[in-house]
């Protein structure tokens, strides 16, 4: 199982191009672009917006777009951790009904992660930039 398309959103060209050479379907700048015009990128990419969002930055703008630009009934899934108190549309978020989780990175987590590099099924060496 798994998704079957996947979209980038990123304000660095190099960082999305990257992400379409790994294999993402779509992959979005949203530098300078209201969250109204990304939403109808996404659902230009995807034919709705997406119904589960992994937002992996922490930054207020993108879990902001995030919470707006997940399928009403969908998930967002917050990776990235920023500053501890932000201003975002919760109502709107609990209108829509979207389901927000939180998550953190645990060690056991990683045999996974390293078994599945060692066995080569996820090629990390784009990903290595130092």
């Amino acid at each position: 199982m798994g998704a079957s398309k996947v979209v980038i959103t990123d304000v660095v060209d190099h960082k999305l191009h990257i992400a379409r050479v790994m294999g993402a379907d779509a992959a979005i700048n949203v530098r300078g672009k209201s969250t109204d015009d990304v939403k109808r990128e996404l659902e230009a990419a995807l034919g709705n917006l997406p119904d589960i969002t992994i937002e992996c930055t922490g930054a207020e703008p993108s879990i902001r777009l995030g919470m707006l630009g997940t399928k009403s009934g969908g998930t967002l899934v917050l990776v990235g951790l920023g500053a501890p108190e932000i201003k975002v549309p919760l109502v709107d978020a609990a209108v829509r009904e979207i389901d927000i989780r939180g998550i953190f990175r645990y060690a056991n987590c990683y045999p996974t992660a390293l078994a599945m590099v060692a066995s080569g099924k996820v090629c990390v060496k784009p990903l290595v930039t130092h």
